[in-house]
């Protein structure tokens, strides 16, 4: 797994037990490496956790095959789709790519309720069955515990509704985070460079590498465009973990190397052209300098 995409992956290894294994990314993506991935796979090896981030998709595909060569084709594969409602690769959507995938339906994300939400996805029957179980205290009937470990995980019908009007406009609003996130390029590119999450991203955010972050963020502030960092801190660096067990921390050349660079400006369907053009503006004169 990554360590650069906001610690709620490991968050649920710590949670199970399991030990967090940080691999590297792709400097122009900030997706998972697969080199990196294949190096630290192993036997004992129990899940491979890849976070489609900002929108961005991570090549499952190519782990899958490389994983076959080794031998190591029985390690499961999890898409972490909290940032990738209705991304694409190679003519697939994420979350079809993995043994499961998981998505969160906040209201921040492209495909969003009113409040907390999210689903697991799988062909799996035995797998979808146990997750059945484990959303509502592990029951196999009811009140018959059937696994432990069971909580009350059901996401109420409130929620549910609105995800459903919301889902038909998910194509369209995501072509409209595509085009912002095209302009906003168009506008940089020198100082400052967005992040490649390929064809078939959803600009779910709209990420730059930048050297002078801070006064970049000081410079688009005085323009009026609030700017955010997603994430400041690699998940191995993280204070409150320090005690944790994690392997893979003396490999993270390109996720240190960016930690301190990424920066985030505003991109969503809801923005005025009157709003994107402000951050267009101030992108250019920032470029100017």
């Amino acid at each position: 797994m990554a360590a650069n995409a906001g610690g709620y992956a490991s968050c649920a290894c710590w949670h199970n037990d399991l030990v967090p294994h940080y691999v590297d990314i792709e400097a122009a993506s900030q997706l998972i490496s697969v080199s990196s991935v294949l190096a630290a796979a192993g036997i004992d090896t129990a899940a491979i956790v890849v976070t489609h981030l900002y929108g961005g998709v991570v090549d499952v595909g190519a782990i899958k095959s490389a994983l076959a060569e080794t031998g190591l084709s029985h390690i499961p594969i999890v898409e972490d789709c909290a940032q990738a409602h209705g991304a694409r690769i190679g003519g697939r959507v994420a979350g079809s790519l993995a043994d499961v995938s998981t998505f969160s339906f906040y209201p921040t994300k492209n495909l969003g309720a009113a409040g907390d939400g999210g689903a697991i996805l799988t062909s799996e029957p035995a797998i979808a069955e146990h997750v059945r179980r484990l959303q509502q205290y592990g029951w196999i009937s009811k009140y018959h515990v059937g696994v432990p470990y069971g909580r009350n995980s059901r996401m109420d019908e409130v929620q549910a509704a609105v995800l459903d009007v919301f889902l038909r406009d998910l194509g369209d609003r995501n072509e409209q985070r595509r085009a912002i996130l095209g302009r906003y390029k168009s506008a940089a590119g020198r100082r400052l460079q967005f992040v490649e999450g390929g064809d078939g991203a959803i600009a779910h955010l709209a990420v730059a590498l930048c050297d002078e972050r801070d006064a970049f963020r000081i410079f688009m502030k005085e323009r009026g465009v609030d700017t955010d960092i997603h994430y400041p801190v690699l998940d191995c660096d993280q204070v409150g973990w320090a005690g944790l067990p994690m392997k893979g921390t003396e490999n993270l050349v390109v996720s240190r190397a960016s930690v301190n660079r990424l920066c985030t400006v505003p991109c969503y369907p809801d923005m005025t052209n009157d709003e994107v053009g402000q951050v267009c503006l101030a992108l250019a004169q920032w470029e100017a300098m």
